[in-house]
């Protein structure tokens, strides 16, 4: 995913103790997980911040305007203002709150969204779904 290192840690001149070369390894092993758990914390962070500017692009888009109504495109952006601001008070917050929160603006989003893309017509991914009317003879399987 990341960057992956090895340490070597050699006594070269005899100037570290065996005792002070297992610390260090350890210390370096602790190091690792806690920048691990960092790392998650991180990206839960991001990708709820970048799921409220995604959708606040989508929303505010020229093609949007006429397909989705006034108190949609009021509860989207008001919803995405307020995860902004808690995500800036909330900056040290565990990776659980903002994967709890993205879920949560989810389920705020996901009707709308449904909502939208019923009214253009088809949901996302429903033409890979659909047969290809092209006209040539229907195959059935029979038993």
């Amino acid at each position: 995913m990341g960057k992956s290192s090895k340490i070597t840690i050699t006594n070269d001149k005899n100037r570290l103790s065996r005792d002070e070369i297992e610390r260090m390894v350890n210390d370096a092993e602790h190091y690792r997980t806690e920048d691990e758990k960092q790392r998650e914390k991180l990206s839960a962070k991001n990708a709820l911040e970048s799921y409220c500017f995604y959708m606040k692009q989508t929303i505010e888009g020229e093609d949007m305007k006429n397909k989705i109504s006034d108190g949609d495109r009021s509860t989207v952006l008001g919803t995405c203002n307020e995860t902004l601001k808690w995500l800036d008070a909330n900056q040290l917050a565990e990776k659980e709150e903002f994967e709890d929160k993205q879920k949560a603006i989810e389920n705020i989003f996901k009707p709308i969204i449904t909502k939208l893309y019923q009214g253009i017509g088809s949901m996302p991914g429903e033409r890979l779904d659909r047969p290809q009317e092209s006209g040539g003879p229907t195959i059935e399987d029979v038993d």
